[in-house]
């Protein structure tokens, strides 16, 4: 009875493995990896360091991809053979490793199946997150930095390169802001449903009298364009300052004015670096966040005139998209999805895939 629960299971995980297969199209995907080979092994391609780089990226995505779905499918075949085994040998601690297996191989096919969600234009790019402080003074700033940490852990437990470009530390505790670039397949089609309000509720460590406090940050994500798609910007439409790059309470941590802080004067959008150790290089990276920002910025204003257009304005996310929750009670829900759970250091430590894959199902049934 047993190894026919195990391969029911099994053949319907295989199952929706192949839809899978067939919607990322895989034979399409291995033809793309060899094209992608063979333009990567020409020694006239770092000629042009711009599309190398373009090259590169597009292949280690693709191949990341193709073995997401060629791992699944040997588990599978790895999981029909110690199946075979437990039953046969009868042994109770192989079942329990089958099972544990299968759960896994639940989870793997589950973000697959996420995934395949995941054709928006820009949904294969890198992300840059900004995360800033809102109301509840230094709490808000706190709660800012534990949303930071807690981006950070959930990029260290998908194998995500990280990196934190600038961040403004508050007097007090806390940051007033933060961005963050992920550097990772889908980082962007993953990471955009985080955009919106965060709100925490807790009994404030920085009251005396230990009240409750409510306070709020705001993330923000962008894709982080080619820079084939960059946007042309006219030296007279920025003005960029330099300054020293700092950590909290002012140190210094730079003998030079290497930071750069650049102002896009029509719009007013500021962009800060100072992960870079020269002052070109905190520019360029700078440049690169900023030509990503307007050129979404210009693609928001043409989705809102064809709404207009079309008569049919509705409401974007809300301003509060979660709740994080620590008195009088533990919880942390997501109010368009209605998902929550019950435990928040979890959640703080990284553990929000539940949370994404629910946000990225949730914007599939909207579009």
């Amino acid at each position: 009875m047993l190894d026919q629960d195990f391969a029911a299971q099994i053949k319907t995980l295989r199952q929706t493995h192949a839809d899978i297969a067939q919607v990322i199209d895989v034979a399409a995907l291995r033809a793309e990896i060899t094209d992608l080979e063979q333009q990567a092994a020409d020694p006239e391609l770092w000629n042009d360091q711009a599309r190398a780089q373009q090259v590169t990226s597009a292949l280690s995505y693709a191949k990341a991809k193709l073995q997401k779905i060629d791992a699944v499918a040997a588990r599978l075949d790895d999981l029909e053979v110690l199946v075979e085994l437990a039953v046969e040998a009868a042994d109770a601690a192989t079942i329990a490793e089958a099972e544990k297996e299968l759960g896994a191989i639940h989870t793997a096919v589950n973000e697959l199946e996420v995934q395949t969600l995941l054709s928006g234009e820009y949904d294969e790019c890198a992300a840059v997150m900004t995360i800033r402080s809102g109301a509840g003074g230094v709490d808000a700033a706190d709660f800012a930095e534990m949303l930071q940490r807690m981006y950070l852990r959930y990029g260290e437990r998908n194998n995500y390169r990280t990196t934190v470009m600038e961040t403004s530390y508050a007097e007090e505790a806390g940051i007033k802001s933060t961005t963050i670039e992920f550097d990772a397949p889908y980082a962007f089609g993953a990471l955009s449903v985080e955009s919106g309000t965060h709100r925490l509720v807790r009994m404030s460590p920085f009251n005396s009298q230990g009240k409750r406090q409510t306070s709020f940050a705001a993330v923000e994500v962008i894709p982080l364009l080619p820079e084939a798609e960059a946007v042309e910007i006219p030296e007279s439409d920025i003005r960029v300052d330099v300054y020293r790059s700092s950590g909290p309470g002012g140190q210094s941590v730079n003998t030079t004015d290497s930071a750069v802080r650049i102002t896009h004067l029509p719009t007013g959008i500021v962009v800060a670096m100072q992960n870079e150790k020269s002052q070109l290089q905190n520019r360029a990276a700078a440049m690169r966040v900023l030509q990503s920002r307007l050129l979404v910025l210009q693609r928001e204003a043409e989705a809102a005139k064809k709404k207009e257009l079309a008569g049919n304005i509705t409401a974007s996310w809300g301003d509060q998209m979660r709740s994080y929750v620590l008195a009088p009670y533990q919880m942390v829900k997501d109010l368009r999805t209605e998902y929550e759970v019950n435990n928040p250091q979890q959640v703080f430590d990284g553990g929000i895939d539940g949370f994404i894959s629910a946000g990225i199902k949730w914007r599939a049934q909207q579009s």
